[in-house]
């Protein structure tokens, strides 16, 4: 069970330089929950192994010895009592399987010696030959491959678990990302304006000095630095915690992992993607995501339980048959070859059993019929879920696409006021307060420009987890790529 992709390449100590594919190669390499989530298929494919254990041959074998010493009474006239010992020895070897049909074969070969003191060895081999076949309940491929199927598909499921893992990963590390290069920007957006807002100060002061300001103007000034100082604040507070989880989604080879910076080689842009029709993206979520391929697997199983309770109604009968041919002589090299005379064993039987009224069995295939019902509501509630979601990422993607252009140009009106106010002021037909505030609308709107790129970038990302094609865009190869067809019967 693994996820294929071009490894990425050796980290250095020191700052990590990554780009967005490089920071999704270093996640799938070294993510610490992802290695937690890859051992849960190969757990549960054990369990497959053990379904299919059922059918493999069972060899088995034994010796016993035993001697006996007692007393005996004379046949003759006399009637006297005497002494006689008497031993037997054995060893048998048998092979028996269990098959898909419902049939047990049992193949054993024993040899056994008896002697005493009244007469010569005896060695008796026998081979021999017992079926046992299932006439009712139990009978057939389908009920005895019901819990084998099973396994399989609980394997199949644990498969589609580990891609939507994957997939969520990937959307998180790609949204942390570009939440880390937002952080950047608002820092770099909020330590341009706080210069911007000390030059303000001290021109306040200057004109306050040679009596063209009132010294009230002074206090908008420095209120104004003080603001633009605590944004600055938390802007690197932001960029402080937003490192830390993105260092833990990717976990870096190397040492002093906390203490690492993030350089990113990757900025946030509008990139030039042209979406489909959203019926397009809700058809791929129909055949794509994982959690619906889990439903529909959990459908199966579903069937596979009630084929295996409605045999459970049945009564049970069983027809055994068992033949021997056993060869006797004074050395076992002569009892083998003594097969070709007449000894031989036959039997046959039936076996039925049945218990009054079945009422376990009959509860087990209700709860089995109920729960295979309610798990096709739930599928279908959960179709209609993904739709859901899709088509409201998919409004999403619009608005952020339509929120970058209205920012821009917000931001482009916000850039004019302040050059107009700040002329303004210095001919002295406006105020500090009045600058402020200009300055502090166009922070707003530089902050809320890069905001709509990332947001648009994101809601990008979430409407390709959401329809499932995110791994595939991002050219990673992983189990459970094929959609579960309902139609087609697989076991």
């Amino acid at each position: 069970m693994h996820l294929d992709y071009t490894s990425s390449k050796s980290l250095p100590e020191g700052p990590i330089e990554v780009t967005i594919e490089e920071s999704i190669l270093l996640a799938l390499e070294n993510n610490r929950s992802l290695h937690v989530e890859r051992y849960n298929p190969l757990i549960v494919q054990t369990f497959e192994d053990r379904e299919r254990a059922v059918f493999d041959p069972v060899l088995s074998g034994g010796a016993t010895g035993f001697r006996e010493k007692g007393r005996q009474r004379s046949r003759t006239s006399s009637g006297e009592l005497f002494d006689i010992t008497s031993n037997r020895t054995e060893v048998d070897l048998g092979l028996s399987q269990f098959l898909p049909t419902g049939t047990e074969v049992d193949v054993d070969l024993s040899t056994n010696r008896t002697w005493a003191d009244l007469f010569n060895d005896l060695h008796a081999t026998r081979a021999g030959l017992t079926v046992t076949q299932a006439l009712l309940r139990g009978f057939g491929i389908d009920v005895n491959l019901a819990s084998l199927r099973q396994a399989r598909l609980d394997t199949l499921v644990s498969q589609y678990e580990l891609r939507g893992f994957s997939e969520s990963l990937l959307a998180l590390v790609e949204e942390i990302y570009w939440d880390y290069a937002l952080a950047q920007r608002q820092i770099e957006i909020f330590t341009v304006s706080l210069k911007l807002a000390e030059q303000q100060l001290r021109e306040t002061e200057e004109r306050i000095k040679i009596g063209k300001l009132a010294e009230i103007e002074l206090a908008a000034a420095q209120s104004e630095v003080a603001l633009r100082q605590e944004a600055l604040i938390n802007a690197r507070s932001t960029l402080a915690t937003t490192r830390l989880r993105l260092l833990r989604l990717l976990n870096p080879p190397g040492t002093n992992l906390w203490n690492r910076e993030i350089v990113l080689m990757d900025k946030p842009v509008v990139p030039d993607v042209r979406l489909d029709d959203v019926e397009s993206h809700v058809q791929v979520a129909l055949r794509m995501r994982p959690d619906l391929n889990q439903a529909r697997l959990e459908l199966q199983r579903g069937d596979m339980e009630i084929v295996k309770t409605r045999n459970g109604l049945l009564p049970k009968l069983d027809l055994f048959i068992t033949l021997g041919k056993t060869g006797f002589a004074d050395s076992f090299g002569d009892s083998v070859r003594d097969f070709g005379g007449n000894s031989y064993d036959i039997s046959a039987s039936l076996r039925v059993e049945y218990p009054l009224g079945n009422r376990e069995a009959y509860a087990r295939h209700k709860r089995a019929t109920f729960t295979r019902k309610q798990v096709e509501e739930a599928m279908e509630n959960l179709t209609q879920l993904v739709q859901v979601d899709v088509r409201s990422a998919y409004i999403q993607v619009n608005r952020a696409r339509e929120q970058v252009v209205a920012t821009g140009a917000t931001r482009k009106f916000q850039e004019e006021k302040v050059r107009a106010e700040t002329e303004k002021f210095r001919v002295g037909r406006s105020t500090t307060l009045l600058v402020a505030q200009a300055q502090r609308d166009l922070v707003a709107s530089q902050i809320s420009e890069i905001e709509a790129v990332v947001d648009y970038l994101k809601a990008l990302v979430n409407l390709y987890r959401l329809d499932g094609s995110l791994l595939e865009r991002r050219g990673i190869k992983a189990p459970g790529r094929e959609p579960v067809d309902l139609s087609i019967e697989k076991w």
